[in-house]
Formats: structure tokens, C-alpha cells, sequence
């Protein structure tokens, strides 16, 4: 097993849609948009027999966990805002379930999507991997209806040993006290704030970028792009700007179509990124 250039951790989800389900959570989003941004892909995933994570994401290295379900979301959207239930969830992903050549990764997302990566999984990778981590599925219950809130995370730091943690305003159970915390314990945090752009944490501020123009059709995965995107450009550059940038154009041509079919290439970020200098962190 050789050592990808990208690995994702995270359980693959069941998302309900009109006429079945989908493959979705942030592992398959992240692999995708890694794999069209030119990286070697590596997926570490708990996922029941029926569902082929390999088949689904040919180009990667697939780690497939037994599980005996799978992480089954139903989503829908009013006024920007997503309403999700959870049907059924997952499997825990320790951290020596890690290959042991993935340790020394040059990028890792850890993306779970209902807490099942197991928090000290940051501090398994090389001191030289770029190594960030999507706070929301650390940030999730259900309630007795099996609708999906946001909750704070009582449990040992998710964030110990990363680079970057990914978080939406929407992810914030308490008012911020957390956000103060993690900027205070990693060296960068990037909030995105959905139609209305995005914050980024670094340096011992804070400054905001709009949104590049896009008509939105479907924001499913939008996140996982940003993310994504984000830590190639970081660790091809160390520039927090130009990843800051990147990821946003990434995430907004995302969301100008349905599912993974609109997740980008790296000539349609760059192209983006030409048409609209003006978008930067100030």
C-alpha cells in the first residue's frame, strides 16, 4: 500500500433522495474534489457490504471497515438553511485503523459526520502533514425525532495536533465560546458563513471574504469542497490567503450544480479565481 497524496477519514453516508439514495458525507465529496485538483486519493470509511465504496470512487484508495449500517441521512432545504434527520448511524473509526503508510500523508481531512472518527486521530500523522479537520460532525445530536441539531462536543479534543479546523456559523451550538477556544488551540480556523462568504482565523485575527457569484442549485458537500480545496492550496503554497481563495471558488462553482457531477476541476478554480480578483480576505 503505497501513501496517497490526499487521505480523507470519515464514514460514507446514505443520502435520501427523491428516488433512492446517494453515496454522500464528507469523505466522498473531499475524495472527489482531491482527485479533480490532480492528488492521489486515500479513503479510510466504515461502510456496510451493499454499499462499494471502491466501485463508487475508482480512482482512490479505498479502505473499506465492516459495519453493519450505515450513516443514513435525509436532508431538505428552506431559506438557505438545511433541515437534516438522521436515520440510522455508523461505526466508530479508530485511530489504529490507520494504515501505517497514511501516517506520513502531505494532506489529511478528517471529516466525520456523526462523531465517529475517533478525536485523537489528528495527532496519528507526520509533524510535516498538512492536517485539517471539519468540525460538524463533532457538532451533532439528534433529538427524539431523529432531527440532526447542533450540539457542543463534551468529549477529548478533536482539534489536538491539526492545522486547520473547518466550521460553519451554522455549526455553533453555544454563541462562540468554543470558536474562542479553538483559535486560541490551532493555528488556523476557517468559518464559512454560506451565501455570505467566509471568515478565516490566523495570525491573531480574523478577517472575511464574500462569496464568488453563483446562482446555487444544490449546496450539498459545499463545505467538504472548501475544505478541501483549502488544504491543497495551503500546502502547495503555505499562503492561508491563496488556500482561503482557492477553497472558496471551489466551494461556489460546488454549489452551481447537483451533487458530486459539480464539484471542480483545478483549470475551472483557476478560472474562477482570474474572473473575480476582487474576492480576497481583507
Amino acid at each position: 500500500m503505497g501513501t496517497p497524496d490526499f487521505i480523507v477519514v470519515g464514514n460514507v453516508t446514505r443520502d435520501v433522495v427523491r428516488d433512492g439514495w446517494r453515496m454522500g458525507g464528507t469523505v466522498t465529496f473531499a475524495a472527489v474534489q482531491a482527485e479533480r485538483l490532480g492528488n492521489s486519493v486515500g479513503v479510510l470509511t466504515r461502510a456496510p457490504a451493499d454499499i462499494d465504496v471502491a466501485a463508487a470512487l475508482p480512482f482512490a484508495q479505498v479502505v473499506q471497515l465492516d459495519a453493519a449500517t450505515a450513516t443514513t441521512f435525509e436532508n431538505s432545504y428552506e431559506g438557505g438553511r438545511r433541515q437534516q434527520h438522521i436515520r440510522s448511524a455508523g461505526e466508530a473509526i479508530l485511530a489504529t485503523d490507520l494504515p501505517e503508510p497514511w501516517r506520513a500523508a502531505p494532506i489529511v481531512l478528517l471529516g466525520p459526520v456523526f462523531g465517529e472518527v475517533a478525536p485523537t486521530c489528528g495527532r496519528e500523522f507526520s509533524p510535516r502533514t498538512v492536517v485539517g479537520v471539519s468540525a460538524q460532525g463533532w457538532l451533532r445530536s439528534a433529538d427524539a425525532e431523529g432531527r440532526v441539531v447542533h450540539t457542543r462536543w463534551a468529549g477529548e479534543p478533536f482539534w489536538r495536533g491539526v492545522d486547520v479546523l473547518f466550521v460553519s456559523d451554522e455549526d455553533l451550538a453555544d454563541g462562540g465560546e468554543d470558536l474562542e477556544r479553538w483559535c486560541a488551540e490551532v493555528p488556523a480556523v476557517a468559518m464559512t458563513e454560506s451565501w455570505r462568504g467566509a471568515r478565516v482565523y490566523s495570525d491573531g485575527r480574523w478577517r472575511r471574504m464574500a462569496a464568488f457569484p453563483e446562482t446555487e442549485v444544490d449546496p450539498t458537500g459545499a463545505g467538504d469542497t472548501f475544505a478541501t480545496a483549502f488544504l491543497i492550496r495551503l500546502h502547495e503554497t503555505g499562503d492561508i490567503d491563496e488556500a482561503a481563495r482557492f477553497g472558496a471558488a471551489a466551494a461556489s462553482l460546488s454549489v452551481g450544480g447537483v451533487g458530486l457531477e459539480a464539484v471542480p476541476t483545478r483549470a475551472e478554480v483557476e478560472a474562477r479565481l482570474r474572473s473575480h480578483p476582487e474576492v480576497v480576505l481583507r
